[in-house]
């Protein structure tokens, strides 16, 4: 049955509100560089405290609704690319002209990758699962604007197709640290990513170098961008390029660190693991942050049935999935802090284990970051 117009329309507002992050930041260019930082720590602490009293979302769009009736939900992601460009070196046109100090440029590249990492490579995610070409140009440019290009090979290839196991660096192991995590999982992605490119052309007798390596397309996307900041603004230029880039990288990867923190799939022999199932991910269905993550938190699903828009994706109750305690902007925090994080995760993890595998008695295996299952 067709869903009307309007009803969709309304259902998708609640999405938009991301784009008031791009209102905050230019607007609060008046303000010096530790002012600026300061009220948009401000805007992003109430994202926070929304979040912690909008409650839970708990009602489902059906499954099969027509892609064709999620034109203003797909319309979004879209805006966000030609967006997120103009920001990223409008501002650096801006900066270069000697209106703002060094300082004052800092503080706001700083926030720029904030939104770049926090909202910009989400949408980018959510494009590349995309069938359409167009889609998943626009992902490549998201991504290559924060110099994270692999991030495509390597969760296509990679975290959907092993998640769960130790062949996945993005799977946090039990016990991990954040700050251990990130620093194993930046050069193990990167290199995991190129390896199942190479092994995807070796299987059609064809080199790693081969042009059809979207590598090629990453490194150049890349150095264009890079290029670009250098001609707007010169070296400088490329260095508030870098240091947006790494503040967008570390908010993803944090938001990676708490999707499947502890959770393995059982491993049936023969390097052979369970299927993906809903309990492979931390679910979390917390209103306003869904809302500015575009349904990221129903991870579950989304692992589940990975074609899924993000309208559609489903929440599951803690019958189905395990559950975050708090929203991600929360869970990010208390991750920055490893005894707090391990004091409330671990428990869930262990709780989580007694649920679905109360017949593994060891999990060595499965703890240890060092020592793969076997393959």
């Amino acid at each position: 049955m067709s869903i009307p117009s309007s009803a969709l329309l309304h259902s998708a507002l609640p999405f938009y509100s991301s784009l008031v992050l791009w209102v905050v930041l230019w607007t609060g260019l008046a303000l010096d560089g530790w002012t600026f930082v300061a009220v948009f720590s401000v805007v992003w602490a109430s994202i926070v405290w929304l979040d912690l009293i909008g409650g839970l979302n708990t009602t489902n769009q059906d499954p099969d609704t027509d892609d064709a009736q999620l034109f203003w939900h797909r319309t979004l992601t879209i805006v966000w690319v030609p967006l997120q460009m103009v920001s990223l070196f409008g501002l650096l046109f801006l900066f270069q002209t000697g209106a703002y100090d060094l300082g004052h440029q800092i503080a706001v590249f700083v926030c720029v990758g904030m939104v770049n990492g926090v909202v910009g490579i989400n949408y980018a995610h959510e494009l590349m699962h995309q069938r359409n070409k167009w889609e998943r140009a626009c992902a490549d440019l998201l991504l290559a604007m924060v110099m994270y290009s692999h991030f495509r090979s390597e969760h296509l290839l990679v975290h959907h197709t092993y998640v769960g196991t130790p062949r996945d660096p993005v799977s946090a192991r039990y016990g991990e640290s954040f700050y251990r995590y990130f620093l194993r999982v930046l050069p193990q992605c990167y290199m995991s990513a190129f390896r199942a490119e190479a092994a995807k052309l070796a299987r059609k007798s064809q080199s790693w170098a081969h042009r059809k390596n979207p590598f090629f397309l990453y490194w150049g996307l890349q150095i264009i961008m890079l290029g670009a900041a250098y001609l707007i603004a010169g070296w400088i230029g490329i260095g508030l390029h870098l240091l947006q880039s790494i503040v967008a990288i570390y908010h993803l990867e944090v938001v990676n660190y708490v999707e499947h923190y502890g959770l393995t799939r059982k491993h049936l022999g023969h390097g052979k693991y369970e299927p993906v199932r809903p309990r492979h991910s931390w679910n979390a269905g917390h209103r306003v942050s869904n809302w500015l993550l575009i349904n990221l938190q129903r991870h579950s699903d989304h692992h589940y049935k990975p074609a899924r828009r993000f309208p559609l994706l489903q929440n599951y109750t803690h019958t189905q999935a395990p559950q975050l305690p708090y929203g991600y902007p929360v869970m990010t925090v208390l991750a920055l802090f490893p005894r707090a994080w391990k004091a409330r995760m671990n428990p869930r993890v262990r709780k989580w284990r007694a649920i679905y595998y109360p017949e593994i008695t060891d999990w060595t295996d499965y703890n240890n970051a060092k020592t793969p299952m076997p393959r």
